[in-house]
């Protein structure tokens, strides 16, 4: 066993399977959003679901000014959405959006066309912790894609499972 320091924390958290999701807030100019593999369900009735955001996030400040949030699983097809999302080119804000189709929510939030589910939700709490808050949404819209796969990440990179 050993001290859990940050660095030792995020590297042991790299050996989970997570489903990659993408959140996205803001709109026109302001839209933004980022990748969690934090995401879940948190209640059936109501519908209420659960992301973890990190506070230095660009997209934190947005989700607390807007109150919304929409809520994307990726499908196999998407790992060039979950890359522009991560930043891992550099991609901020709405040029995230590029090479991609978009349907715009009930709340106004956009949402990937394509994906296994897409959630529209508006932001009922978010509770500080740590580093990051928890993010608590009321489900307002679900749109299915049976048959699209799924997105994972594990051991630091994407890897796609179709069906």
């Amino acid at each position: 066993m050993s001290e859990p320091t940050p660095k030792h924390f995020r590297d042991a958290m790299r050996a989970f399977v997570g489903n990659c999701s993408l959140i996205t807030t803001g709109q026109a100019e302001a839209a933004t959003g980022l990748i969690v593999t934090s995401a879940i369900s948190l209640s059936a009735e109501p519908p209420l679901l659960l992301a973890c955001v990190n506070r230095n996030s660009s997209s934190w400040p947005v989700l607390k000014e807007t109150g919304s949030f929409g809520w994307s699983s990726l499908g196999a097809a998407h790992q060039g959405v979950a890359e522009r999302f991560s930043g891992f080119n550099g991609t901020k804000g709405l040029a995230r959006y590029d090479g991609a189709e978009w349907e715009t929510a009930v709340t106004g939030v956009r949402l990937l066309k394509g994906a296994p589910t897409a959630f529209d939700c508006s932001i009922e709490e978010m509770i500080d912790r740590g580093t990051h808050s928890i993010l608590i949404g009321r489900v307002q819209a679900i749109r299915t894609n049976p048959g699209a796969g799924a997105l994972i990440y594990w051991n630091g990179g994407y890897r796609s499972l179709a069906e």
